[in-house]
């Protein structure tokens, strides 16, 4: 049975610059396809494109040219009132440096995307409760950012990107900020997110140990996109020194 693509982009490039001026293009024509329940990467070094490709997907920023397709929905012309409800409905983020609100409780942030849609009380706290429980971080919800460790703010993230159930969860750099327990808890966390609650994940990282909880990883190089590994039947490890020998043939 064929999957319906969570995510759909073709030709898409990004040019940065006025026609008048020296003119940089980030992005030459990006073209690929994430399924519904995949886990994919994006990997490339500084200044390959990754984030420019990460921002456009999220719509924070624009695309000169092409067009990018979340859950059916052509995005790159939205505006105003329906760019929100889509970031809010459609997108969970799960950023390097958390970006909770120290003011807010984990409960508080946690519900921030279903306060953004208007969501009555009673159905926001049974929804942050049932995935505060999934998350084992109930007895957090009481307490603000500041009496969190690193490890603890970067579930309640989580929880805040996947409370709303959005069509996809994108992630850049999360595990940068932690150490490396934390990074292998969020890891695992994001697996079985993705395995269990169904959720397409995203994730754009330089780290190889992180990619090699992906399903497939895409190469981006100068703004395209060169190469593309799955880790079909491998295990983890095995997919790891794959990952490690693709990023040597960039690096000759």
């Amino acid at each position: 049975m064929q999957k319906t693509p969570v995510v759909s982009v073709s030709g898409l490039h990004k040019t940065y610059g006025r026609k008048n001026e020296q003119q940089y293009e980030a992005l030459k024509g990006i073209n690929f396809t994430i399924d519904e329940g995949e886990f994919v990467g994006i990997m490339g070094a500084s200044g390959s494109g990754k984030t420019t490709l990460l921002n456009l997907l999220s719509t924070l920023d624009t695309p000169t040219s092409g067009s990018v397709e979340v859950n059916g929905q052509d995005i790159t012309g939205f505006k105003g009132k329906a760019l929100s409800d889509f970031r809010s409905e459609e997108i969970g983020f799960i950023f390097q440096d958390f970006n909770l609100l120290e003011s807010l409780t984990a409960k508080e942030n946690i519900a921030l995307p279903l306060s953004l849609q208007g969501v009555k009380k009673v159905e926001i706290s049974k929804a942050v409760k049932e995935v505060a429980t999934t998350l084992s971080i109930e007895n957090l919800l009481s307490k603000y950012p500041t009496e969190l460790s690193g490890g603890q703010k970067q579930r309640v993230a989580a929880a805040r990107a996947i409370v709303h159930r959005p069509a996809i969860i994108m992630g850049d750099e999360p595990t940068g900020a932690l150490d490396s327990k934390s990074a292998r808890d969020l890891l695992d966390l994001m697996t079985d997110i993705n395995k269990n609650q169904h959720v397409s994940v995203l994730l754009v990282t330089h780290d190889p140990f992180s990619a090699s909880f992906c399903d497939r990883i895409l190469f981006i190089q100068d703004g395209q996109i060169g190469q593309e590994l799955k880790k079909a039947d491998n295990n983890r490890q095995t997919f790891y020194q794959e990952i490690l020998n693709q990023l040597g043939t960039f690096e000759q």
